[in-house]
Formats: C-alpha cells, sequence, structure tokens
C-alpha cells in the first residue's frame, strides 16, 4: 500500500485526544506527511463527501417525485426505494458531518503549531512574512470551514422532512395518501434546490483553499 493511500485510511481514524493526535502526527511525518498535507486532504476529503451527498439526495428527490408520480401500481416496491435512498441520505449526512469535524481540527492543530514555530524565529523579517502567510491560511480556511458548515447545516431539516414523507407512506401506501402529499414534493424540492447550490459553493471553496496549499 502506498504513503497516500495509507495517509488517507489514517485520516479516516484521526484520534480526537490531543495526546493521540500528537502521536498520530509524529507518525505521520514520518511517512512524509506534515499537517499542512493532511489539512489539504482533509479538506478534500470533506468536499468529496459534499458532493456525494449531493448525489444522494438528487437521487432521493428524484425516487420521492416518481412515487409521487404512481397512479397506485407497485406502490410497496417504489416506497422500499424511497425508503432506501432516505436511509443512504442519513449516512451520508453522518459522514459529512464527520469528515468537517476532523478537518477543522486538523486546522486548529496546525495553526497552533504554525503559531509556534514563528515564537520561535529570531529574524523579524522572517517571522514577519510567516506570520501574514498564517494570517491569510486562516482566513482562507476560516471560508472553506463555514461554507462546508453552512452547507451540513442545511442537511438535517431536508433529511427530516424526507423522514417524514416515508413514515407517512409507510402507513398509507394508497393513491389517497400520494394525493394528499404529491403538492408537497415541490417543497422538499425548493429545499433540496437550496442545500445543493451551498454544496456547490462550500465545494468550490474548498477546491480554492486546496489549491493554495499546494
Amino acid at each position: 500500500m502506498n504513503t497516500s493511500r495509507r495517509a488517507l485510511l489514517a485520516l479516516a481514524v484521526l484520534p480526537a485526544f490531543a495526546g493521540c493526535r500528537t502521536v498520530y502526527y509524529t507518525a505521520m511525518e514520518k511517512v512524509g506527511f506534515e499537517k499542512r498535507d493532511l489539512l489539504r486532504r482533509a479538506v478534500k476529503a470533506a468536499r468529496g463527501e459534499q458532493q456525494d451527498a449531493g448525489k444522494q439526495y438528487k437521487d432521493a428527490l428524484e425516487q420521492l417525485q416518481a412515487i409521487y408520480g404512481r397512479s397506485g401500481s407497485n406502490l410497496e416496491k417504489a416506497y422500499d426505494k424511497l425508503k432506501a435512498e432516505y436511509e443512504s441520505c442519513a449516512a451520508d449526512t453522518k459522514a459529512v458531518q464527520g469528515r468537517i469535524k476532523e478537518m477543522d481540527r486538523v486546522a486548529s492543530d496546525l495553526f497552533r503549531e504554525w503559531e509556534g514555530e514563528i515564537r520561535q524565529m529570531d529574524d523579524p523579517t522572517l517571522s514577519s512574512s510567516s506570520r501574514n502567510k498564517l494570517a491569510q491560511t486562516r482566513t482562507n480556511f476560516d471560508n472553506v470551514s463555514s461554507a462546508l458548515h453552512r452547507s451540513y447545516e442545511a442537511m438535517p431539516p431536508v433529511l427530516k422532512k424526507l423522514q417524514d414523507h416515508v413514515l407517512y407512506l409507510k402507513h398509507n401506501l394508497n393513491a389517497e395518501a400520494l394525493g394528499s402529499l404529491r403538492g408537497r414534493a415541490q417543497e422538499i424540492e425548493g429545499d433540496i434546490q437550496t442545500l445543493l447550490t451551498r454544496m456547490n459553493a462550500a465545494i468550490a471553496e474548498a477546491d480554492g483553499f486546496v489549491k493554495t496549499l499546494k
């Protein structure tokens, strides 16, 4: 297994406690990955998780629209598909949350280390330049983190509405029930479109930030 693959696997289980993270970072440095590299990978992982979640929410919307377009035949089969889409959305939402937490934790550790190293520098010109670079990197990261958090925060409300529809249909698999909810599909469609817009903005921010770390 190459070092890049090892780093990605290790990043997925980044320790939560400071002492364990120190051991983790030391081990990663031995295979050629500094915190800067790990932050870049963490941002890319969060971005990728957002992209996967976006596709899943779109699939759920399409399945919801499909089931409401039915006249009553094969409703149980269609319901099963919608339920599976909802469960996938729930899993992806949780995964996005986890990736964002990992990303924020790596960034916090990187910036703390960077600040400490600047204090060790004697040359005022070099330390000033490094401090300016730190400030710019932190500002850029804050923009990425904020965009990703805004995107994530839009997920649970949409997920809850999907759950409501899934549960209602579970109890009322008939054409009359579909008719009473068909109009609400448009409301969820608007929510998902808003969510996807936030996701795309967050992904664009992440792409821009990753380029600054190369």
